[in-house]
Order: structure tokens, then C-alpha cells, then sequence
């Protein structure tokens, strides 16, 4: 018998860019490459200045209305809650558009809130993703884990989905141990493209020769630590190392304020968003790539500095324990010591040729982890979850 292949796929995500943080861009990520064979629309919010509908590097992209979404880094609870109906109302009009085989929503709350109810309604396999805060996030009043209304959606969610897929080990045992779900969980690592651009130079972003660079990437928000990156700078005492901050969000007001109030507003650039060409551009110009998140479910950013050759110095609480290796392609220092994490950043910056042995490391690792492999790996679980639903046709 010909094994069913799944060809027409609606993904669901409330974010995708240039709206939302890493769950978003992996959604794009993995779209852009399935639709290489399959026909691929993703349901996700709308914001000003984008259209409702488009086609994009092969991707249908169906953008629903919602109240209270202001800025492009973070939702609000309310833009949240109002991506529930508004993608259930335009998702059930889309099954009576297009002929879909499987719904993969990305993220229990909010998008298999709906994800799961439009896979039902059109009698379809639902594939669920968990991305990380959906699961577990230690900054948030509000985390599912601890709010007893998401607690149970998400719960719910995970029992009934044909598949349930995490891109960590982090988040898989956090899915089970804090929801005491019994069931298989998937793990499918996040994968990135092979970035394209033009090399630029450090001028172009006003670092100097001689200046060590040190690059994070991510939100301004509370869960990235980056107060407690400001007190690392700062306690290193040297002028010539500059910290290059990619990425916007509610805090960054308030963390420029840190930096000057710390002595280092001079050796701190906040960058905001850049566009994909000049954010690589950045990273192969830098020398470090720094993290003090809190938690991180997987965490793209540290596959993006391996692939340009940057060492990594992070915390160890969150899914880059999966694959970033103690001394080998980074430092994973105890979440919290900050003087442990002073200390290996201090010998990364003195020693060029340990940033370099490291950096190489990285590269020759990241190969595992291209996007290419994790479609792969996506599609086979798309094919299983439609054969054992009995949708195949």
C-alpha cells in the first residue's frame, strides 16, 4: 500500500514575522521550506501597515484582525484572547476555500485554541507544537503552568492533539512532569535556514577594530535577563568591550536607563529590529555571542551565532542544554552565577584563539540542526498523524 503523503497544510501561529519573538520566526522558517513540495497557508494575527492576505516566498500568509496589538515585539493578553475567535471564524471560512489534509498549530495558547477546533471541524489530523512559553515560563505571572483556566486548555490541548511535538527536552519533560500528561511526546529540534547576505563591515555599525563585540539577540523583555547582562558589562571594567543589543520590547526604555546608570551607556548599542541581511551582517562581525535569559525553550539565536563561528556564553536553564556542548562550542554556566558567567566571558575576550577553536566547533555543529532536516522530520510526522487518524485518502 502507497503511504499517504499530506500535501495541503494550514499552520497556525498568533505570531509570525515581523510580528512576535523565535517561536514566530521558526514558523516562518519551517513554512518557507515545506512549501518547497507542499501548499502551505499559515492563520496568524494582523497588524497596521500589513495585508490581510498575501503569498510570500511560497507561503499563504492569512492575517486576522485583533484588538490591542501595539507593538510588533510582544502580544498583549487582550490581543491574545481576541486571536481565539477572530482565527476560528476566518480558519473555518478557509476550509470551505482550500481542500487541507492536517492543522499544526504552534503553540498551545492562543493558536491550538483554535487550531484544534478547525481541525475538528473539517475532520483533519491537528498537530500540536509546543514552543515554550505556552508551557512554562518563570518570569510571568500568567504562565500556563501556574494559571488554573490555561493550566487545563493546555492540558486539554496536549491529550486530544494527534501529535504532540516539542523542540526540546526541556520543554517535553516540563510538558509532562507539570501537566502529568502520559502520553509520547515528539521531540523535533528547531532547524534554521543557511543565511544569505552580503559580509558588512564593523565601521558600518561603529564598533572599532580593536573593540571585543559582544551580541545578544532577542525581546526586551523580562525572561532575557538583560539587567543582569548590563551588571556583567559593567563588572568587566574594560572599554573596549561593547555589548550590541538586537531586538525591541517593552524594556528597552528602562534598560538603556540601566546602562547609563551603570557607566557603560557608551559601550551599549540598542540596534532594535533589523532586517535578516544586516542582523547577520552584525553577527559575523561580532566576537561573542552572550545569553543571560532565565529560560530559553530552545532558543534559534545560539544556532544563528554557531552558524557564523561565534562562541556562546549562556545560562544552562532552558533546551540549549540540547545541543550547545560545556567547553566545546559554549559556556553553560549555573542560571544565576553571574560571577561564573564573568568569568568565562573574561577568558572568551582575552584568549582570541579560544573564541576561534570554539567558534569552528559551532560551525561544524550546526549542520544538524539546518531546517532542511527538521521539515524532514516534521513531514513524517505529518504522514503518521494522518494515516492513524484515518483521513487518508
Amino acid at each position: 500500500m502507497v503511504k499517504w503523503q499530506v500535501r495541503n497544510l494550514l499552520m497556525v501561529n498568533y505570531e509570525y514575522p515581523p510580528l512576535g519573538g523565535g517561536g514566530g520566526v521558526f514558523t516562518q522558517h519551517l513554512a518557507e521550506e515545506l512549501a518547497r513540495e507542499l501548499a502551505v497557508t499559515v492563520l496568524t494575527t494582523h497588524a497596521r501597515g500589513m495585508p490581510r492576505d498575501e503569498r510570500r516566498n511560497g507561503v499563504r500568509i492569512v492575517r486576522v484582525p485583533v484588538v490591542n496589538r501595539t507593538a510588533q515585539a510582544t502580544a498583549t493578553v487582550g490581543s491574545m484572547l481576541a486571536f481565539f475567535p477572530a482565527s476560528l471564524w476566518r480558519g473555518l471560512r478557509l476550509l470551505g476555500e482550500d481542500r487541507f489534509d492536517l492543522v499544526h498549530s504552534l503553540f498551545a495558547v492562543p493558536s491550538a485554541c483554535s487550531g484544534y477546533l478547525i481541525a475538528r471541524r473539517g475532520r483533519l489530523p491537528h498537530v500540536l507544537s509546543l514552543l515554550g512559553g505556552d508551557v512554562y515560563d518563570p518570569t510571568k505571572r500568567l504562565s500556563p503552568h501556574r494559571t488554573p483556566l490555561l493550566f487545563h486548555t493546555v492540558k486539554a490541548l496536549m491529550t486530544h492533539s494527534d501529535r504532540v511535538v516539542a523542540m526540546s527536552n526541556d520543554i517535553r519533560s516540563r510538558a509532562i512532569n507539570l501537566y502529568a500528561i502520559d502520553r509520547e511526546i515528539d521531540l523535533v529540534p528547531h532547524g534554521i535556514p543557511t543565511p544569505s547576505y552580503t559580509p558588512g563591515s564593523r565601521s558600518v555599525f561603529g564598533f572599532a577594530e580593536e573593540d571585543v563585540v559582544l551580541l545578544t539577540i532577542g525581546r526586551l523583555i523580562p525572561r532575557k535577563g538583560l539587567r543582569n547582562l548590563l551588571q556583567v558589562v559593567a563588572s568587566l571594567d574594560a572599554p573596549n568591550v561593547k555589548l550590541a543589543i538586537i531586538g525591541d520590547g517593552p524594556l528597552r526604555e528602562t534598560l538603556g536607563d540601566a546602562a547609563r546608570a551603570a557607566g557603560i551607556g557608551d559601550r551599549v548599542r540598542f540596534f532594535g529590529y533589523l532586517s535578516d541581511e544586516a542582523k547577520w551582517q552584525l553577527l559575523r562581525v561580532a566576537d561573542v555571542y552572550v545569553s543571560t535569559a532565565v529560560h530559553e525553550g530552545f532558543g534559534i539565536v545560539f544556532l544563528e551565532a554557531m552558524e557564523v563561528g561565534l562562541p556562546i556564553v549562556t545560562y544552562d536553564e532552558g533546551g540549549q542544554a540540547d545541543f550547545l556542548e560545556e567547553g566545546m562550542t559554549a559556556f553553560l554556566v549555573p542560571l544565576g552565577n553571574t560571577e561564573a558567567f564573568t568569568e568565562r566571558l573574561g577568558r572568551l575576550i582575552r584568549d582570541p584563539a579560544l573564541r576561534r577553536r570554539m567558534g569552528e566547533q559551532g560551525k561544524r555543529a550546526v549542520v544538524e540542526y539546518h531546517i532542511d532536516r527538521c521539515a524532514a522530520r516534521f513531514r513524517r510526522i505529518y504522514d503518521e498523524a494522518a494515516n492513524r487518524s484515518g483521513t487518508a485518502r
